[in-house]
């Protein structure tokens, strides 16, 4: 079994923000996850095809690859000609940059046994560039402030600077599935001057089981989320509003709790699935009990049943149009936009109430309208 630092880079956003969650959540079973096994082969897929593009002659994964499909076989080709093509632009500053694959980065200078993996690390005179694959969907992940990826940098400049001439780290995230193609810059001395006096400092805390607790959206992946007493602090902090009528709230006040509501949602779903897992396992809660819950019907062998079906004189099958991801992976984005370019329209999307902080330009209101 693959050793996994204490202080990962993975898991920095978290301890970072909340340093004894480190040593708190320390040997706690990590259940793992499918969407987890998926990234893995798709991380797998990465590799075998940038290392075949640099001439090497990897062995092909495909065939052991559990989650293979053609999704992961076009966003793994669009990944592969992205650091391609990064390479590409450190030749033209460059006579001879390096590109590593899955390279195993040591960045205890600043966290104690601190290493990780990086994806793609271009090391080019001038300029260091790391590349993180993310094939998740559910997240967006962003390079601006992203101390994973800034602990990968340091960890390859920690490595190259003096061998090669790196004056500016660049960071990109890439992640297909969301379209998602994030890149960050810092000066090299910017990303130093970070490693000193925020890095290094909160790992050394975190390393020694120190610091408070605090609660917020890194709370996300920890695995004491469920039954950490100051979450459930922050949460239950909504309970001081009068909920049974909402519309004595003023525009102050729902602003105050708008913020905290997916956290809200979140932390319960996490306390009842915790409950039922302690509950399977004889845990008695007060007032609750272990029901079954509904059951869909559904066929023992499907073949069996259209083989049946189709010998009594039915066709047992219904057509349907692909979906637009399914037919571009089907067709291939390039022949996807040649035969169907012009045949897909993207309707405005439903209005969304999000932070400021949020990239995406705000809609036209009636209020908007009604002041032009």
């Amino acid at each position: 079994m693959a050793k996994h630092a204490l202080l990962s880079a993975s898991s920095s956003h978290r301890w970072l923000n909340c340093p004894p969650s480190a040593r708190a959540s320390e040997g706690m079973e990590d259940k793992g996850s499918a969407f987890a096994r998926q990234g893995t082969d798709a991380h797998t897929l990465c590799e075998y095809k940038v290392k075949k593009a640099l001439g090497m002659e990897p062995r092909d994964p495909t065939e052991d690859l559990d989650y293979f499909d053609a999704e992961m076989d076009n966003c793994t080709n669009e990944y592969c000609a992205f650091v391609m093509e990064q390479m590409e632009a450190a030749k033209v500053f460059c006579k001879d940059p390096q590109l590593m694959v899955e390279q195993r980065l040591d960045y205890s200078r600043w966290v104690p046994e601190g290493f990780g993996t990086g994806d793609a690390v271009i090391v080019a005179d001038r300029e260091l560039h790391v590349i993180d694959f993310k094939y998740g969907l559910g997240v967006l992940v962003e390079a601006e402030e992203n101390p994973q990826i800034r602990c990968y940098a340091l960890g390859a400049l920690d490595a190259y600077d003096g061998i090669y001439d790196i004056e500016t780290v660049k960071m990109t995230i890439f992640q297909p599935r969301r379209g998602n193609v994030s890149t960050a810059v810092m000066d090299k001395t910017d990303l130093l001057t970070w490693a000193e006096t925020v890095l290094a400092p909160t790992a050394k805390l975190a390393y020694e089981g120190g610091g408070e607790y605090k609660a917020g959206d890194h709370c996300q992946f920890c695995k004491l989320k469920a039954t950490c007493r100051k979450r459930a602090e922050y949460n239950l902090e909504l309970a001081r509003y009068d909920f049974e009528m909402p519309s004595s709230l003023e525009p102050n006040e729902i602003a105050v709790i708008l913020p905290r509501i997916d956290e809200l949602v979140s932390w319960g779903k996490d306390i009842k699935e915790y409950a039922l897992q302690q509950a399977l396992r004889g845990e008695k809660y007060d007032g609750f009990k272990v029901v079954e819950g509904r059951s869909v019907r559904k066929y023992t062998d499907e073949a069996v049943v259209a083989a049946t079906v189709s010998n009594a004189g039915y066709d047992p099958f219904e057509r349907k149009l692909l979906g637009i991801t399914a037919m571009t992976s089907r067709l291939g984005r390039k022949k996807f936009e040649e035969l169907l370019g012009d045949l897909v329209v993207k309707p405005q999307g439903k209005p969304v109430l999000v932070p400021e902080s949020d990239k995406r330009p705000a809609m036209n209101t009636a209020a908007d309208d009604f002041n032009v």
